[in-house]
């Protein structure tokens, strides 16, 4: 029996990066044999378990082999027959299939150290093809490793084995949860906008998210940057929020802010008719079909609805204040609109070659619905005691009045 530590750790460390976990891979053991060393068996497609002390993933070398359609459809075979080099093969990428044993000795049949060295990713093996995953990871990598000096990246091999696996219609048969994960994980790194031009130069991005792909060629708004078109802006946006460290659910909005404007007509956008509410409906549709979590649902659909008006806030009346705030239910979740009026800052810092631009709509808003906030509902329903019908109106006058009060006085002292 040996073990040997396998894929990232490797990977990273050899980087020079922080190595976040080890997973390891064990040669000539049986199930029996671990569990009788002290091992937890926690595998439910293929023998894997947990270390007594350090609880780090063991898993049982194995090989696979491919039998549908899909990431699912495999069958896998482990027992201690099973060699190293058996096991690394069906790995990914040249750069995860390389181990490491005991001694702290490398061991690398495909070259994986000198990929590393050149900063490329290239899959190990034609065996790649037969798992649409990859094409995710792959792309979720490339936005993990975007920035110097561990840039990388994609062979042109490899991208044109991911181009014949979309033509195929392997990503198709990716359940909507597997998708979800490796999106949101990819948005969480360094260069969200990467895994996108993957997704997209592979052809993946129009199979997967065809709302998001149909922004490319779309211009800008004159008033903007007319000379970049509005994916290249949504990538923009979706850095600006990585640079910042933003949240997944703002990263999300960020990303599906302007999904209108790939069925609008551009003519019609400076008076800003008609792709915020386009845009509404795409954002509900492509949520329902990749099971977005709520909380990045619901942000990304006031994002897309209101980002423009965040834009407005200064123009707006005090009564048109207090709509927006409660068409987003700012009274009750205060914090998620906080992470709008966000998003919609990343919208306007998102762009290309923009000097001494200031936004101070999203301020502005903080204080107005703090006026608003202030207002006592309990003193104003106190107030109308045996008039119940009165008080949802009477409250919202006294919203609308304190609000007025601050935009009088926010006038002033511009």
């Amino acid at each position: 029996m040996k073990t040997y530590v396998v894929g990232g750790a490797v990977r990273d460390r050899l980087l020079g990066l922080k190595v976040q976990d080890h997973d390891h891979v064990v040669i000539g053991a049986t199930p029996r044999q671990m569990v009788a060393l002290g091992y937890t068996p926690v595998g439910k497609d293929f023998p894997v378990f947990l270390h007594p002390k350090t609880h780090e993933e063991y898993a049982l070398a194995r090989t696979e082999r491919k039998t549908a359609a899909g990431y699912k459809g495999f069958v896998f075979h482990a027992d201690e027959n099973v060699t190293l080099e058996q096991d690394l093969i069906r790995r990914d990428l040249t750069v995860n299939a390389i181990a490491e044993d005991e001694d702290g000795q490398l061991i690398d049949p495909f070259h994986g150290q000198r990929d590393l060295q050149d900063r490329i990713f290239r899959h190990v093996s034609e065996a790649f093809a037969e798992d649409p995953v990859r094409i995710l990871r792959v792309a979720r990598f490339a936005a993990r490793f975007s920035v110097e000096p561990v840039k990388f990246s994609v062979a042109p091999e490899t991208m044109e084995l991911m181009r014949q696996m979309v033509a195929a219609g392997e990503v198709d048969a990716l359940v909507p949860e597997r998708v979800w994960q490796e999106l949101a994980r990819g948005l969480m790194e360094a260069r969200p906008s990467r895994m996108f031009e993957v997704l997209r130069e592979c052809g993946a991005l129009k199979r997967l998210l065809p709302e998001l792909d149909a922004l490319w060629g779309v211009p800008q708004p004159p008033r903007y940057h007319p000379e970049i078109d509005t994916g290249i802006h949504v990538m923009l946006v979706v850095d600006y929020a990585a640079q910042h460290g933003y949240s997944l659910p703002i990263r999300f909005a960020a990303l599906m802010h302007d999904l209108g404007k790939g069925t609008s007509d551009p003519e019609k956008w400076p008076s800003h008719h008609g792709h915020e509410q386009r845009g509404v409906a795409l954002v509900e549709a492509l949520c329902q079909r990749l099971r977005v979590p709520g909380e990045c649902r619901d942000l990304a659909i006031m994002t897309a609805r209101d980002h423009g008006n965040v834009g407005r806030a200064m123009e707006m009346r005090p009564a048109t204040l207090l709509e927006l705030f409660e068409r987003n239910d700012a009274f009750r979740k205060p914090q998620r609109f906080f992470d709008m009026l966000k998003a919609a800052e990343c919208d306007c810092f998102g762009r290309a070659d923009l000097v001494d631009v200031q936004f101070p709509q999203p301020a502005y808003l903080i204080e107005a619905f703090a006026a608003a906030q202030a207002v006592n509902a309990g003193a104003v329903a106190a107030a109308h005691l045996g008039q119940p019908q009165k008080i949802a109106e009477a409250i919202r006058q006294e919203r609308i009045a304190a609000v007025q009060k601050f935009c009088r006085k926010s006038m002033l002292v511009d």
